[in-house]
C-alpha cells in the first residue's frame, strides 16, 4: 500500500515523466523535467526501491562527501510535486529516473498506483530520440497518443510503430491498459551532434509540453543556452566540410517538407504563443513573458522518406519521430544507402527502428554543450525490449 505522508490535495494534477537512457538522447527528456523541478522547487516525496528494478552493475550507485561523511546515492525514479500558481493553479507530480534495468510491468504497476492516489488526470511521458534533422532548424516534438479520444480533442498522432521499444512506450502501453489518458512527446536530437546535453531540445519539448497542459513555463537561461548551442554546433560544422555538407542536405529535405506546414493555422498558433509570451501578465501562469526560442512545430504528420547517408557515426540510439524526418520528394534524386524505417505502432515510440536509426551522417568530432561544448555522449544504455 502507498503511503503519501506530507503530499497535500492536488489540484487537477498532470504527472510529467522522462527517464535517462535509450529514450533520452542528448538527456533532453530528462534535463526537461529536472528544469520543470527545479524552477518550481519541487519536493520528492517518494522514491521507488533500487533493488527492484536495477542492475547495480550497469547503473552503478555513486559515493559522494557530506561534510567529510561518505555517502551512497543510488540510481532509482524519484517523485516530486509541484504548485503551480495563477489564475488557474495546477499541480505537477514529476517522474525523473533512470530506464530500469528489470520487471518493467512492476515498474510501470508501481508508477501508475502513485497517479492513481494523487488522482492523476494525465500522463504526459518525454522523450528525445535521435534523427535526420539539421542542428539549424527548429526541433521537431511530435505528440502521439494511444487513447484515440485524446488523439482526436489534442490533435495528436495515434502512433503505430512496430519495433523495439523504451520504457517510455512499456509505460504509455500501461497507461492506456490501465484507462489513464497518456500522451509522449518526442524530439528529434541530430544523429551527428548527439553529445548530452541539448538544451534546444529541452526548450522545444517544454515549449511543447506547455501547450498540451495550458501552463506557462519559466523557461530561464534555457533560450541563451540553446543559442549559444548553436552557434558551438555551427561552428564544429563549418569546420568539416563533409559535415556542412549533409547539414545542407538536410536543411533543403527539412524545408521542402515543411512548405505544406507553413498554413494560415499554422502561422496563427505560433503568433498566439509569441503574444502570450511577451505580454506581462498574460497567460495561466500570469508573470511577465518570455520570449520563445526554437523547437516550435506542429504535431506532424508522419511521412516517409529516402535519404542520403553519409559514413556511419559511433554513436547509435533511437530514431525520428512521427514527421521529423525529411521529405521524400526532397531527395529522390540522391540514392539512399539506408534501409526504410518500419511503420508506427500504439506504443508511444518513435517511428522508426532504433537498431537502424544511427547509422547515419557524419558525427562531429568535438562535444557541444549550452556554450558551445559538451564533455559526455549521449545515454544509450538498453534495457528490457529496448535494445542498443
Amino acid at each position: 500500500m502507498i503511503e503519501l505522508e506530507g503530499v497535500p490535495e492536488l489540484i487537477d494534477p498532470v504527472m510529467v515523466a522522462a527517464f535517462e537512457g535509450w529514450n533520452d538522447a542528448g538527456d533532453a527528456a530528462s534535463t526537461a523535467v529536472a528544469h520543470l523541478d527545479r524552477e518550481w522547487k519541487g519536493e520528492v516525496f517518494a522514491a521507488l526501491d533500487a533493488e527492484d528494478y536495477y542492475d547495480f552493475q550497469v547503473n552503478r550507485p555513486t559515493v559522494f562527501l557530506d561534510n567529510g561523511v561518505r555517502k551512497i546515492t543510488w540510481p532509482t525514479t524519484r517523485l516530486s510535486v509541484v504548485r503551480v500558481g495563477g489564475d488557474k493553479p495546477r499541480d505537477l507530480v514529476l517522474v525523473r529516473g533512470i530506464e530500469p534495468s528489470m520487471r518493467w510491468r512492476s515498474f510501470c504497476n508501481e508508477i501508475l498506483a502513485f497517479a492513481h492516489e494523487l488522482g492523476v488526470e494525465m500522463v504526459v511521458i518525454l522523450g528525445a530520440l535521435l534523427g535526420d534533422t539539421p542542428h539549424t532548424r527548429p526541433v521537431p516534438v511530435s505528440g502521439v497518443t494511444s487513447d484515440p479520444d485524446l488523439a482526436r480533442t489534442m490533435d495528436l498522432e495515434e502512433t503505430r510503430y512496430e519495433g523495439p521499444t523504451g520504457i517510455v512506450g512499456i509505460l504509455q502501453e500501461a497507461c492506456t491498459h490501465a484507462g489513464v489518458p497518456a500522451v509522449s512527446l518526442w524530439a528529434a536530437v541530430p544523429h551527428y551532434v548527439s553529445q548530452p546535453p541539448n538544451p534546444k531540445a529541452t526548450l522545444a519539448l517544454l515549449n511543447r509540453l506547455e501547450d498540451l497542459i495550458g501552463l506557462r513555463i519559466p523557461l530561464g537561461e534555457l533560450p541563451e543556452d540553446a543559442r549559444a548551442w548553436q552557434v558551438g554546433v555551427d561552428q564544429l560544422a563549418a569546420e568539416d566540410s563533409e559535415v556542412a555538407e549533409y547539414v545542407q542536405t538536410l536543411e533543403e529535405a527539412r524545408d521542402t517538407a515543411e512548405l505544406p506546414e507553413a498554413s494560415g493555422e499554422a502561422i496563427a498558433r505560433e503568433f498566439e504563443r509569441y503574444l502570450r509570451r511577451r505580454e506581462p501578465g498574460t497567460g495561466p501562469g500570469g508573470g511577465p513573458g518570455v520570449a520563445m526560442e526554437g523547437g516550435d512545430t506542429p504535431f506532424l504528420r508522419e511521412t516517409g522518406s529516402g535519404r542520403t547517408r553519409p559514413p556511419k557515426p559511433e554513436q547509435p540510439g533511437p530514431e525520428a519521430v512521427p514527421g521529423a524526418e525529411a521529405a521524400e520528394g526532397a531527395e529522390e534524386s540522391e540514392e539512399s544507402t539506408a534501409p526504410e524505417a518500419p511503420e508506427g505502432s500504439a506504443d508511444g515510440s518513435p517511428d522508426t527502428d532504433p537498431e537502424t536509426s544511427a547509422d547515419t551522417g557524419p558525427e562531429t568530432s568535438a562535444d557541444t554543450d549550452a556554450d558551445g561544448d559538451s564533455d559526455s555522449d549521449a545515454d544509450g544504455d538498453t534495457d528490457g525490449e529496448s535494445g542498443t
